[in-house]
Formats: C-alpha cells, sequence, structure tokens
C-alpha cells in the first residue's frame, strides 16, 4: 500500500470533469502532484492552485503521450491516475473513423501505455500503484455506447489482470467506476434528467474513491447507489434481461439525448 503523504502522484485529465476533484483530494493527502490536460489555460491554473507540476498534453497525439510518459518516469512518479476520457457516446453507424480512433486511444491506449512505460520502475522500486478511471457502462451497456463500453469494459479487463500480474512485485492496480455524477464530467454536464428513482453520486465521492483504492489497495470500487451496482451485477448475469428493463426505465430516451448533447466532444 502507498502512502499518499510526500508520493508523486501523476493524474491525466486534470481539467476535465471529474479531474480537479481527484487532484485536490490528493494534494490534501500530501502527495505531490504532476497534472496533465490539453487546455493550457485551465491547466495552468489548477497548477498554481494546487502548487502542482503540469504537462500540456493530448492523448490522441501519441508523441504527446510518450512526451508525458518520459517527464513522468523522470520525476519518479509513485502513483498514477489515469482519468483522461472521452464520452464515446452515439450510434457506432454515426461515428466517423476519425472519431472511433480518438476514443480509443483516449480511453483504453492511453492508460495502457502510462502502464506499460512507468510500471517496470515501480516493479524495480517494489512500490507504486496504477488507477484506472473506468465506468459503470464497463459492467453494464446501454443503448447509443458500443464504444464507450468497448473501451470501459476493456480498461476493466486490462486493469484487473494487470493486477494480477504486479501484485507480487509490491505493486496496486485498481480500478474505480462511477455511475452517474452530478456537479461535474460527462454526464453532468449534458444537463439530462434521469428517470427517477436513478440515484447519482458527486464528484467528490469519486475523489474518495480515488483515495481508498490507493490507501487501502482496492482492486475495483463502484461509486454508485446501491440500485445501480445490483443493475450491473445483473446486466453481468443476464444482459438481455437487464436491456429489458433499463428499456422499460427510460433507457433508450436518456441515452440517445446524452449521444446528441455529447457529440461536439467526440
Amino acid at each position: 500500500m502507498v502512502k499518499l503523504s510526500g508520493a508523486t502522484v501523476l493524474v491525466t485529465g486534470a481539467t476535465g470533469g471529474l479531474g480537479g476533484a481527484i487532484a485536490a483530494a490528493l494534494s490534501d493527502r500530501g502527495a505531490r502532484l504532476m497534472l496533465s490536460g490539453r487546455r493550457p489555460d485551465e491547466l495552468r491554473a489548477l497548477g498554481v492552485e494546487l502548487e502542482a507540476r503540469t504537462v500540456i498534453a493530448d492523448l490522441t497525439v501519441r508523441a504527446d503521450l510518450e512526451r508525458l510518459a518520459a517527464e513522468a518516469l523522470r520525476a519518479g512518479v509513485d502513483v498514477v491516475v489515469a482519468n483522461a476520457a472521452l464520452p464515446g457516446s452515439g450510434l457506432l453507424s454515426d461515428l466517423s473513423a476519425a472519431e472511433i480512433d480518438r476514443m480509443l486511444e483516449v480511453n483504453l491506449r492511453a492508460p495502457i501505455m502510462l502502464a506499460h512505460e512507468l510500471s517496470p520502475a515501480m516493479i524495480a522500486r517494489r512500490r507504486g500503484h496504477l488507477v484506472f478511471l473506468s465506468s459503470l457502462a464497463g459492467k453494464a451497456t446501454s443503448p447509443a455506447s458500443s464504444l464507450y463500453s468497448a473501451t470501459k469494459f476493456g480498461l476493466r479487463g486490462f486493469a484487473l489482470a494487470l493486477r494480477q500480474d504486479l501484485s507480487p512485485h509490491g505493486v496496486g492496480v485498481s480500478l474505480v467506476s462511477p455511475g452517474f455524477i452530478r456537479g461535474a464530467g460527462m454526464f453532468a454536464e449534458t444537463g439530462i434528467k434521469l428517470p427517477p428513482g436513478t440515484g447519482t453520486r458527486t464528484p467528490g465521492d469519486v475523489a474518495a474513491a480515488v483515495i481508498r483504492a490507493i490507501e487501502a489497495d482496492r482492486a475495483e470500487i463502484e461509486v454508485a447507489p446501491a440500485g445501480l451496482r445490483a443493475g450491473a451485477i445483473l446486466a453481468s448475469l443476464a444482459p438481455q434481461l437487464a436491456a429489458s428493463a433499463g428499456r422499460l426505465a427510460g433507457s433508450e430516451r436518456v441515452s440517445a439525448e446524452m449521444a446528441r448533447r455529447q457529440s461536439h466532444k467526440r
């Protein structure tokens, strides 16, 4: 288990959605932060606020990813929080090849390559932790989200298998899987009203889960109300039944509207 006080922590996607809350929580724990993002002004402002080192990087650009990994390696990063992601919502037939490539690069390839580049040094030190921000969409599907679910299912499988590989070397791997998060993040930015009874959580809840995952070396933490967590279990055991229940609850309407409102972020 990694003690965060004094540890050097890289947070990707620091200026988007949940990144700021995660970075602030890590700073409160005494971590030395390295923050990456692709919006220079917002990233620099957050860096000043949290007294953090900043690296401007667009994870759709492989040269940027390589530069970020090299700088993190030189800084002796102890913990990586792979938070950056693109929405990836919409019907597959509505996505261009370029949009598909961008989503795969950011949501799946970038976190895999950061682990590939940075874990050997952690193994050598027998100390370190990798946290991957996934989603309940990595356990339960919904309409108009085939590509997003593909990246999150893939990330979940990668993280849980990598945990088995790195555990004997003293390196932890965790997956944090939020449901609907209010106040910040992909869902909150759409302004969509959920069906009655569908609960949400806050960015602070996600940040607390990241801290708990690192400090307690948890394999996976879901940040969602009990009903959504139960739905994810049902989707794993009986996907057709879960899909039918979702349609009755209005999932098609919510998913279609979310795809429409997120289309500019592909």
